[in-house]
């Protein structure tokens, strides 16, 4: 669900940048005060496994690729929103600027569709589907999964209304097109986010918020991110992802060709012609290694005064 520059006007996508940069700006000092430095190697692991996994397509139906989005784990593993929202942020900054992936100028729109909405979407839901399911940790996949698939499809409402505004598509027809091909993503998302969320409990409780936990260790982390990042990605689905096959669908795709905005890159769209296959794994694995250094910053930076 990355938005390309063209899709969006200039009053939405300004009006986007403004609202995401607030509430960056609050998720800094509210992470200031409840995520502290202690679990800056957690913030960084999160981040790079999220940029990582979205690289990773898979299909759903009709000639259509899905990845998972990621806000709805980032904010349970995180055991914050806030910084969740940092996570989220991060990974499309990177995506944007070092791929290509998501228009510069739509950059606002991308962060608070999917660092913002879905952060808090899945977030919320997941603390009141837990409380209904009897507050057990052991049903803490299920609802992060329920909750994790509803977020994506919100998050799709949410680009499907800036289009609308931006007068891109008409209302009565990207809007049933845009959630009805997000229900189904919105599914392998749930599915993702209640996987990961079993095996960490079971295998790194560590990496989870709750008891105060010595950290583990750093290999199977950071060897599982970079596997996804430099060879799962290879073999990820070529097919349209959800807002892209609308954009075909709907024949406004062309709009992305006619206005982009590109920082200079050896690695757009995640390819480099004179590194061929390789290329791939070269571009998923430096992402990966930039999200978990800036998310490690960022970390270090909104550590409590008195850490």
């Amino acid at each position: 669900m990355h938005i390309p520059d063209g899709f969006l006007s200039v009053p939405v996508a300004g009006a986007t940048s403004l609202v995401s940069a607030v509430a960056l700006v609050v998720a800094c000092g509210r992470s200031q005060a409840a995520f502290g430095v202690r679990r800056a190697p957690i913030l960084g692991l999160t981040t790079a496994f999220i940029f990582a996994a979205q690289m990773v397509n898979f299909p759903v139906a009709g000639g259509t690729s899905g990845h998972l989005l990621g806000g709805t784990l980032a904010a349970i593993v995180l055991g914050s929103p806030w910084a969740g929202m940092l996570s989220m942020t991060t990974v499309f900054i990177i995506q944007a600027v070092l791929f290509a992936d998501g228009g510069i100028t739509a950059l606002g729109a991308n962060i608070l569709n999917a660092g913002v909405i879905a952060v808090w979407v899945g977030w919320v839901l997941t603390q009141t589907l837990q409380r209904l399911l009897g507050g057990s940790k052991g049903r803490l996949p299920l609802a992060a999964g329920i909750a994790a698939a509803i977020s994506v499809v919100v998050a799709s409402l949410a680009c499907a209304i800036q289009l609308v505004l931006s007068g891109t598509a008409s209302p009565a027809i990207v809007l049933p097109a845009m959630m009805g091909v997000h229900i189904l993503i919105g599914i392998g998302e749930g599915l993702i986010t209640g996987g990961v969320l079993v095996y960490l409990a079971k295998a790194r409780p560590d990496l989870l918020p709750g008891e105060e936990k010595q950290f583990q260790g750093w290999l199977v982390p950071v060897v599982s991110i970079l596997l996804v990042a430099g060879v799962l990605s290879l073999v990820a689905s070529g097919w349209p992802d959800g807002l892209e096959r609308v954009a075909e669908d709907l024949d406004f795709i062309n709009l992305a060709d006619n206005v982009r905005v590109e920082v200079p890159t050896p690695f757009a769209d995640y390819e480099n012609e004179s590194l061929g296959v390789i290329g791939t794994s070269i571009a998923g694995l430096l992402g990966a290694v930039a999200s978990f250094a800036a998310a490690f910053g960022i970390a270090k930076v909104v550590k409590p005064k008195n850490a």
